[in-house]
């Protein structure tokens, strides 16, 4: 009376109705993968990319906060930090969360650059 049979249907069944029950969960996997799990892989590239390039001189802020000058690169691993006047920590290189200020790689003395343009015009001369 009340109770009406319940049949099973097939996955495939006659038309594409299995197709569109999956529809709505892929859409939500492609969302959420141009959302969340994208920006998250870039954003590791980038941190890990800025932790490789780092080399002495450069300010950095630490997770704990900590605003200091990079002094040495120790390895890998540590970061030698001065974080005020003779006083230097070493901090694991993950541990860094931003680069405030590069420094530029040591350029040619001027002395240096005058000596380099006399030898290519003696060569040349020659």
């Amino acid at each position: 009376m009340f109770i009406t049979p319940a049949y099973a249907q097939s996955l495939f069944g006659g038309d594409a109705n299995g197709i569109m029950q999956f529809a709505p969960l892929i859409l939500i996997f492609v969302v959420f993968y141009f959302l969340l799990i994208r920006p998250q892989q870039q954003r590791q590239k980038q941190t890990k990319s800025m932790l490789a390039a780092l080399r002495r001189g450069d300010r950095v802020v630490t997770a704990g906060g900590i605003i200091g000058t990079v002094a040495k690169v120790i390895n890998e691993n540590e970061v030698s930090v001065d974080i005020a006047e003779n006083t230097r920590v070493r901090v694991v290189r993950s541990t860094i969360t931003q680069v405030l200020a590069k420094t530029e790689p040591a350029s040619k003395s001027k002395d240096k650059e005058d000596e380099d343009e006399k030898e290519t015009e003696v060569a040349k001369s020659d």
